[in-house]
């Protein structure tokens, strides 16, 4: 029978150790050495290795057999969304954040909701039973057919799942296999304890939920490998003391990765939020120069997201540049743009730039409400509270067509928008709501300046 045993891997270069070291003896890197599980196999093996009457061989694709999953909603539609229209049996779903943020109150309504229909583990290797029955309580939850466990040692977790088809693990860095040595938390650990969850939910069909603590530079804590295991990573954006957070999917085997729910944190739980005007619109906006709304495509939804500047004159030899929710590249690049190709001197002004809600915008086509914005700021004038911008810009200073061009439209009509300015190349795909809203179309960045500030140009 194979034995198995714990050997110490430098992550660098792969040199192996018997025991800790703080500095690898073979390429000299300090704390790179972690703990993994190796099997000696026995002289039978070693000597000969027979195929296994169940190996299974290679079959053409055309005779593969199409499993069709059926999602069960975890009711909230919002989590729904970003999980790509409900929860896929037997899969594992990492959801991370910060703490506080609202991972393990999301976790516990959902897990309430499914067990009124279906058995549900819920296991708290941070709090006890009692704790998170209180959080019930508060919650005003209907949890009476929750199965609550409070154990970290990996092993005993298994043995306690018997028909469970929805697992709760809170979290993954304070549960430890019993086969190494290292302390709950480490990369060796978290890497163990992942894929043996990985095997328990593959083999007999559970879904996973588990909480995954980041690190203070917001990154998942553990190996990297933690997050390839999984078919859903899940990570809750927003600051603690604000109430909207944002949940965001950064990989899903099962949809979009583009999607993104909306949640707001109350006394009584969080609550998905389905009407987005409230949150990424000012209510007193237009009054104030430095200010632009873009419609903004995120996965299947479109957002209409108001972005705010401020310029401010330089006390230090360089200028400020500290934009929220954008690309830091992004902004200096279309300064740039604004300089070069429109005259406007940014060379004496700090920038600072917040989207509104807390939501980051990574798309192109939010190119062109940004120069709008910042040429609101610099002119001291305001941008019509009733005008929408969205484009591509280029380096050359103009402006390039967009996708979901006509879906962006129908949005800023919905959105009681009167002015749309937007890329020339989309002008046929939306010229039919031509009777709805005042479309002008532009090929540049100063068609674009010249239209919004018709008497400074």
């Amino acid at each position: 029978m194979a034995k198995s045993k714990s050997v110490y891997v430098c992550s660098e270069c792969g040199t192996q150790s018997p025991q800790w070291l703080g500095r690898c003896p073979s390429c000299g890197k300090f704390g790179t050495l972690v703990e993994e599980i190796t099997e000696t196999p026995s002289p039978q093996k070693a000597a000969k290795r027979e195929r296994s009457p169940s190996a299974r061989t290679p079959v053409p694709l055309c005779d593969v057999q199409e499993e069709k999953f059926a999602r069960v909603s975890s009711g909230i539609a919002e989590l729904d969304t970003v999980l790509g229209g409900g929860i896929v049996p037997g899969s594992l779903v990492l959801i991370g954040g910060d703490p506080g943020i609202g991972k393990s109150t999301l976790l516990t309504e959902v897990s309430a909701f499914l067990s009124q229909t279906q058995k549900v583990l819920y296991v708290s290797a941070e709090e006890s039973c009692s704790q998170v029955k209180m959080r019930c309580a508060r919650l005003h939850l209907n949890s009476s057919k929750l199965l609550l466990l409070n154990e970290t040692c990996l092993e005993d977790i298994e043995e306690a799942i018997t028909d469970e088809k929805f697992v709760v693990i809170d979290s993954v860095q304070a549960i430890y296999t019993s086969e190494l040595s290292s302390a709950a938390g480490s990369v060796g650990q978290v890497r163990e304890c992942a894929a043996k969850l990985q095997r328990i939910a593959k083999s007999h069909g559970i879904t996973f939920f588990i909480v995954g603590h980041v690190t203070k530079e917001g990154a998942l804590a553990g190996p990297k490998v933690l997050e390839h295991i999984m078919d859903t990573v899940l990570y809750f954006e927003g600051e603690r003391e604000e109430n909207f957070k944002i949940l965001r999917a950064y990989k899903n085997r099962f949809g979009s990765v583009q999607e993104v729910g909306v949640f707001e944190m109350t006394g009584e739980g969080i609550f998905g939020v389905s009407d987005y005007s409230g949150i990424f619109l000012s209510e007193n906006r237009g009054e104030a120069a430095g200010s632009c709304v873009t419609p903004s495509e995120t996965g299947n939804r479109c957002m209409m997201v108001e972005i705010q500047t401020l310029l401010a004159k330089t006390v230090y030899g360089l200028p400020r540049r500290m934009p929220l929710g954008i690309d830091y590249n992004k902004l200096v690049l279309l300064i740039a743009v604004l300089e070069k190709r429109c005259g406007l001197p940014f060379f004496n002004q700090d920038v600072y730039l917040n989207a509104m809600g807390g939501i980051r915008l990574n798309e192109p086509a939010v190119d062109l409400a940004l120069c709008a914005a910042l040429a609101s700021g610099f002119k001291n004038t305001p941008i019509d509270k009733f005008t929408a911008v969205f484009g591509e810009v280029g380096l050359t200073g103009e402006v390039r067509g967009v996708t979901f061009a006509e879906k962006r439209v129908n949005e800023c009509i919905k959105m009681g928008f009167k002015t749309v300015l937007f890329p020339a190349k989309n002008f046929k795909s939306v010229k039919k709501f031509e009777d709805k809203i005042k479309l002008i179309p532009v090929q540049y960045v100063s068609q674009m300046l010249k239209a919004l500030f018709p008497d400074q140009t």
